[in-house]
């Protein structure tokens, strides 16, 4: 962290591709190219720092075998600043009606052609390994934010395969991120913070916002998750980034958006 005022903070993030300047917005590019054509030349001329790409849906098409013989995400699609994979989890939330959850992983059905598709904490983070962003995350479980008992299982379940994501990664030059989660619940999300943070990943993602509960809750969780989270480590609100949203979370505390 290089400065702060109230809670908003600016800082540097090393990675072998480049620092990442924060706060920042990371535009995402869900299977390594930008909607609506914009190039990497274009992103770099409009000041883009940071790209994110989508594992579960690269996994699908074109596969991380490919990528990885054509060099990794960085040749794939000739960006060649610092990217984050995030590692298949909200769609595990988002595809609800096309999975199947158990304590080793979850079973999707692909949306091409209806074949079996399998990521486990130890398979999501050999993809990312494969696929080479400098920004890695660990795989969880996004759940539904009302229902108290569901998220508490959710969560418990986050926290054993985060486990497991360490356990199972190889390279030493990618960033994994633990992910914090436990919906709308002060008591889940306190104990998510403080469970991820003891693994001491080099950063830690904020998840299971932006899924359905009120700008007036996420920024109720915002202010209390990172209050506890260690300040000398960037904090990631995945899946948020409207205009207000960044500017909410900057004041919150938040680092990194998408």
């Amino acid at each position: 962290m290089e400065a702060a005022s109230g809670q908003a903070r600016a800082g540097r993030f090393s990675t072998p591709h480049g620092d990442v300047v924060t706060p920042i917005f990371a535009p995402v590019g869900t299977q390594a190219a930008m909607k609506g054509g914009v190039t990497p030349a274009q992103l770099e001329d409009v000041g883009a720092n940071l790209v994110l790409a989508n594992t579960y849906h690269l996994h699908i098409r074109p596969g991380e075998d490919l990528v990885a013989e054509m060099g990794g995400l960085h040749e794939f699609m000739q960006w060649h600043g610092p990217m984050l994979t995030d590692s298949g989890g909200f769609q595990v939330f988002s595809l609800a009606k096309l999975r199947k959850v158990d304590e080793d992983g979850v079973t999707f059905r692909s949306y091409l052609d209806g074949s079996m598709k399998r990521l486990t904490p130890e398979s999501s983070i050999e993809i990312q390994e494969k696929l080479g962003a400098d920004i890695i995350m660990a795989f969880d479980e996004c759940a539904e934010p009302y229902d108290h008992a569901y998220s508490k299982a959710a969560m418990e379940r986050t926290h054993r395969w985060a486990q497991r994501c360490q356990e199972a990664k190889k390279r030493d030059d990618q960033a994994l991120f633990g992910i914090v989660q436990g919906g709308i619940f002060p008591d889940l999300r306190e104990e998510s913070c403080r469970a991820i943070a003891a693994l001491d990943t080099p950063g830690i993602a904020i998840g299971g916002l932006s899924v359905g509960e009120t700008k007036e809750e996420m920024n109720t969780v915002l202010d209390q998750v990172n209050e506890i989270l260690p300040k000398d480590k960037p904090r990631y609100l995945m899946g948020v980034g409207s205009p207000e949203d960044l500017v909410n979370g900057i004041l919150r505390g938040v680092d990194i958006f998408d």
